[in-house]
């Protein structure tokens, strides 16, 4: 009897993946726990283990294909079958065909075979060819359990998000109206593209998980998030002074002394002091969620596209923690090996262009988050020193502090970055109230 392996629930909030890499074959004898297949979710690269062992008789999927939670991957069966596609010659003590009760069941029950005392039966089309729904992996979980096709659940949430009270109402006989005006189609329409090809030669290349990820966020996030950006300036003359001055110290522990680390130090703080900025809005229940641990995201760019890794309990490191840790995530961002726990449970975010340039930009929120904080390059500008009455070359760093306008007013996120510049421009501050 062939047992299916299907894609289990690999992280929260993954429901799909692309297929970048198959690590067996068929005829294969694998065991359970090991490594079967490489998929490239919104989150990184991770291995896939399977939750059967056996022999392998078919991979019901190939590379570059996109999967989704519960599709079967691979059936195996035990060493004794044969393997599918494969011939043996009967020998004298094996006969040619099972007996009654030798028969095979299938692993899965088949349609019934139309007749004509019977109407045909519509045969369902499989998950993997309809349209992915938008609903948590406890959502899917549920409406398994209920018997539920989630297809055909209407969504009540922002972009037709599915819940579960959405599963339990249609479970009970009922199918949910979308709530008011705050229903919004789940694809957004865009307009029709013109045919390029009439001006010159194209070329077309799929999009990476990852980039297809970022579309769906950005997408949603513009779409749902009224923002608005705040912009300030940091005065780090002696803030740069400090990071070199201890520069050598820290390469004694092995570790990379970056402005980001003591940024994400400073942010962590104000974190803390301004609590609205680490909370979250639950549209649903008319609640604010307000996070007692502080979990900071910091973006990476990678050849693949732009990770955020997240720094947990980022509130209770020292600077050397916080650059060690972001050295080792950045590295294994861009070595494509972040687990999916390395990408959740962020709380606000940091994204750092000082490095490669630009005097300014708007960064986009990332729901559930409220705000982000865009840091572009430092330069040095004329400021006027009112004890000298003279002006002088000050190293001054852009700030722009994107925010949801739903929770976050304009005032608030003034006062909120003017602490960080004043924090960044007086580290003393961060022991006084820090």
């Amino acid at each position: 009897m062939a047992t299916e392996f299907r894609l289990p629930e690999v992280g929260e909030g993954i429901e799909v993946g692309t297929v970048v890499g198959i690590l067996v074959s068929v005829g294969d004898k694998i065991s359970v726990d090991q490594p079967v297949l490489e998929l490239e979710t919104d989150k990184a690269v991770i291995e896939v283990p399977s939750s059967v062992g056996g022999v392998i008789q078919s991979i019901d999927v190939d590379e570059n294909d996109e999967v989704s939670i519960g599709q079967v991957i691979l059936r195996v069966g035990d060493a004794s079958h044969e393997v599918v596609g494969e011939t043996t010659e009967p020998d004298a003590e094996t006969p040619s065909a099972p007996t009654e009760k030798e028969v095979i069941e299938p692993s899965t029950p088949l349609p019934p075979t139309p007749t004509s005392e019977a109407p045909d039966v519509p045969v369902p089309v499989p998950s993997a060819e309809r349209t992915l729904v938008p609903a948590a992996p406890s959502v899917r979980r549920l409406a398994r359990e209920l018997g539920v096709d989630i297809h055909e659940v209407v969504g009540s949430g922002i972009l037709g998000r599915i819940s579960i009270q959405d599963v339990v109402a249609y479970a009970e006989g009922g199918v949910p109206s979308p709530v008011g005006s705050r229903a919004i189609p789940t694809t957004l329409l865009a307009p029709p593209l013109p045919d390029f090809e009439k001006y010159g030669d194209v070329e077309r290349r799929p999009m990476s998980g990852i980039r297809k990820a970022t579309v769906r966020a950005m997408t949603t996030a513009w779409a749902t998030v009224p923002m608005v950006t705040h912009f300030d300036k940091a005065d780090i003359t002696e803030f740069e002074a400090l990071r070199k001055r201890y520069q050598p110290k820290a390469e004694q522990l092995s570790v990379k002394l970056t402005p980001t680390a003591m940024i994400v130090n400073v942010v962590a703080a104000a974190l803390r002091k301004f609590p609205d900025f680490n909370s979250s809005i639950d549209v649903e229940k008319n609640e604010i969620v307000a996070k007692r641990y502080v979990n900071v995201g910091v973006a990476v760019d990678t050849d693949h596209g732009l990770l955020v890794p997240v720094i947990k309990h980022a509130d209770r490191r020292s600077v050397i923690d916080l650059a060690r840790e972001l050295g080792e995530l950045a590295e294994r961002a861009r070595a494509r090996k972040l687990s999916p726990e390395d990408m959740q449970g962020g709380n606000f975010s940091v994204s750092n262009l000082g490095g490669i340039g630009g005097s300014g930009f708007t960064p986009i929120v990332n729901p559930p988050d409220v705000a982000i904080l865009g840091v572009a390059r430092a330069s040095y500008e004329p400021v006027y020193n009112r004890g000298t009455a003279e002006f002088e070359a000050r190293l001054m760093m852009p700030l722009a502090l994107s925010y949801d306008h739903r929770l976050i007013d304009g005032a608030s996120a003034a006062r909120f970055l003017r602490w960080i510049c004043n924090a960044i421009e007086d580290p003393f501050l961060l022991m006084l109230e820090g």
